[in-house]
């Protein structure tokens, strides 16, 4: 018996080590196709700068979205940074609702209720994925963004003009601050003013502080000024703000695994009463106040997450 437990005890070091050794390899490898960015991957490829911009242009958002009307639904999905078409988000949006529809047809029946239930949760979790692929985005350009400005301080200190310090962040910054910048810099150089090539980047970016270096530039443009000390103390204003930020995170800590352990408790119940008792929800799965009881039960959930949330996200 105890050599049964040295055989699984060695098994189980053996599967864990691989299982590490894959993730340091995958991660690796991540990290080393983040260390260049799209822009000089497609210039490469295409021959003019123009070219590469009109491309970057063209993978950003819903492609064939240009409806005035859905300005702000296409730039919230520019911001994600995802390549996307209409067609693959009804494919996903479909696929979502069909797997959600085969669940819910489970406990409440394959009709209107399962459906509705489908179409909702669908919704719901795309708008999540989208969300959360968005904020992740923004942490990292928040992140990347003082060293981008310090390399634009050295650039105009060295007496490069602000257009080509910008384009040298696009060089030696990677994705999405060292596209983003390029993207940039390139609208400058094909006669864009400066003011509305900054405003476009905010648009595609949807970071705060990015405010704070279009201000900066355009009132330094009209009144003059140094401009390599007023982007070193913006510099140092953002690092102040993020390490704030992080301070606001650990102090919050707590309240967001309450949050997690909440919403998760009831689904995580439901499941263990399911294995134990294979019998007990569906002897009472024909009755009609099920479906109200499970309605609102799960708006109070989605009501308390968004209070939960509400009062661990500060904006700093």
């Amino acid at each position: 018996m105890n050599e049964l437990w040295i055989i699984y005890i060695i098994i189980f070091c053996a599967v864990l080590l691989a299982v590490q050794g894959g993730y340091w390899f995958f991660a690796e490898q991540a990290r080393a196709r983040g260390a260049i960015n799209r822009r000089l991957v497609l210039a490469k490829e295409e021959k003019s700068s123009q070219a590469v911009f009109n491309r970057l242009r063209r993978e950003r958002g819903l492609i064939g979205l240009d409806n005035p009307r859905f300005v702000l639904l296409n730039n919230w999905m520019v911001q994600t940074g995802l390549r996307l078409e209409g067609r693959l988000l009804i494919a996903i949006a479909f696929c979502l609702g069909l797997v959600f529809f085969v669940l819910f047809g489970v406990f409440f029946g394959y009709g209107f209720i399962a459906l509705c239930f489908s179409i909702i949760f669908a919704i719901i979790v795309m708008v999540l994925f989208l969300s959360i692929v968005r904020r992740k985005r923004i942490a990292k350009f928040s992140e990347q963004l003082p060293d981008s400005i310090d390399v634009i301080v050295r650039g105009v200190k060295s007496g490069y003009p602000f257009t080509v310090a910008v384009g040298l962040v696009s060089k030696e910054m990677s994705d999405p601050i060292g596209t983003e910048f390029g993207m940039a810099s390139d609208e400058i150089s094909f006669g864009s003013d400066m003011g509305v090539a900054l405003d476009h980047l905010y648009e595609r970016v949807g970071h705060e502080d990015l405010l704070y270096l279009t201000m900066a530039i355009k009132i330094q443009n009209q009144t003059g000024g140094n401009l390599a000390e007023i982007l070193s103390r913006l510099a140092r204003l953002l690092r102040e703000r993020a390490m704030l930020r992080l301070k606001v995170r650990a102090i919050s800590a707590e309240g967001r695994l309450s949050g997690i352990f909440l919403s998760a408790m009831p689904f995580v119940i439901f499941a263990i009463v399911s294995l134990i008792r294979p019998d007990y929800y569906t002897s009472v799965s024909d009755n009609p106040i099920i479906a109200p009881i499970a309605f609102v039960a799960l708006i109070m959930l989605g009501l308390g997450n968004i209070i939960i949330y509400r009062m661990v996200n500060f904006k700093v």
